[in-house]
């Protein structure tokens, strides 16, 4: 199947052509035509899949064809958990709209920057991407409207309640148009999010995309026996010996990514990290560097792991494992996506080897053990 049998405009299949994208992935074969026929959605379909270009694309063609409100009053809204993905959605409406016969201006705002040159910059604008705390402080301000949405995406909605959004979501939900198509893409189906579907989806066409399983068989796991004073020596052996590049290192705090960081800089290696601690900026320039290869290695916690969106990522180290199972297939799950291989490392202390073995029983597959002892880590 291609992209022209969705029913997408010539002016987006160029977009997708420039981008060589050639075929549709299955939460797109089933989104895309149900969203261009304006019908509700609840997709469920892990991180990496392409659901963003799934709703993305449509929106698009859809915006072709409505009346642009007037200014200040947008026509699309996307809420998003976190600043990270909110520029990174906002990248790919961007990317996909170049093309487009009439011009749709989209933004992006989130909290840990200042809120005037956001205010300034809402003029004129269609599509709107947000986190919810500071698209309130916005409609607060009087800086932008939201009676004439006519698109309303809740993206990652799994997490935005984890996370503790819930009341921040009933707040906005409340300030809507009741006439409006509403997308919902979750990685999971937990009740939280079965909740909200049932608030406000209208006979909404489910899609779920069992994809997780798949996505595990194409990574290479392995794990090394390590005493935790050695994880730094055997970190930068690994990665000099390997020659590997792009490298996302999962810590458990943001004071290990941190110092992680430092010594890899003393050996020579190239990194930064990307934690809640970091201003805006600096994250955004870390992620940007990383993307493009002018660092090799990108230091992380699990808070920001959302916003790290990278279609061909080859390696991942779990540096300290995390808490659950789910937090650990989610960690992998950067690599080996989208159809693409890759490898993922995990570092085992003594103290780690019983919750290791309660993370692979729940994964249901068994990773090769490596001790790494007698490896010349100096």
């Amino acid at each position: 199947m291609s992209f022209l049998s969705l029913g997408l405009a010539p002016s987006l299949l160029r977009a997708l052509d420039n981008q060589n994208y050639i075929h549709p992935y299955p939460i797109q074969k089933e989104a895309i035509p149900a969203i261009l026929n304006r019908k509700d959605i609840l997709g469920i379909a892990k991180t990496g899949s392409g659901k963003t270009a799934s709703y993305v694309l449509p929106i698009l063609m859809n915006c072709q064809g409505i009346n642009v409100s007037k200014n200040r009053h947008i026509n699309v809204l996307v809420l998003v958990p976190t600043r990270e993905l909110a520029v990174q959605v906002r990248e790919v409406f961007h990317l996909f709209g170049s093309e487009l016969p009439k011009r749709v201006k989209s933004m992006a705002v989130y909290g840990g920057v200042s809120i005037n040159p956001q205010m300034i910059a809402l003029q004129g604008v269609n599509i709107l991407v947000a986190t919810p705390g500071r698209l309130l402080e916005l409609v607060n301000s009087n800086a932008v409207h939201l009676s004439c949405i006519d698109t309303l995406v809740l993206d990652e909605a799994d997490k935005m309640l984890n996370l503790g959004f819930e009341d921040e979501m009933k707040r906005i939900l409340a300030l809507l148009p009741t006439k409006r198509q509403n997308l919902l893409f979750s990685a999971t189906l937990s009740d939280n999010v079965e909740n909200i579907h049932q608030l406000f989806l209208h006979n909404p066409v489910i899609i779920k995309i069992d994809a997780e399983d798949d996505n595990i068989e194409l990574i290479s796991q392995s794990a090394y026996f390590v005493s935790d004073e050695n994880k730094g020596p055997l970190l930068r052996y690994l990665i000099k010996s390997k020659d590997l590049k792009q490298v996302l290192v999962f810590t458990s705090s943001v004071y290990k990514a941190d110092n992680v960081v430092d010594k890899l800089r003393k050996n020579g290696i190239v990194a930064l990290a990307i934690h809640s601690k970091r201003s805006q900026n600096a994250r955004t320039t870390a992620l940007a560097k990383f993307k493009t290869g002018k660092i090799s290695v990108l230091v992380a916690t699990d808070l920001l792991s959302r916003g790290i969106d990278i279609e061909f990522l080859p390696y991942v180290i779990n540096y300290e494992l995390p808490r659950s199972p789910k937090d650990y297939i989610h960690r992998i799950g950067r690599t080996g996506r989208a159809e693409s291989p890759g490898e993922a490392i995990s570092f085992i202390t003594p103290d780690d080897k019983d919750h290791f073995r309660v993370i692979q029983k729940k994964m249901g597959k068994w990773v090769t053990m490596i001790d790494s002892e007698a490896m010349d880590l100096i």
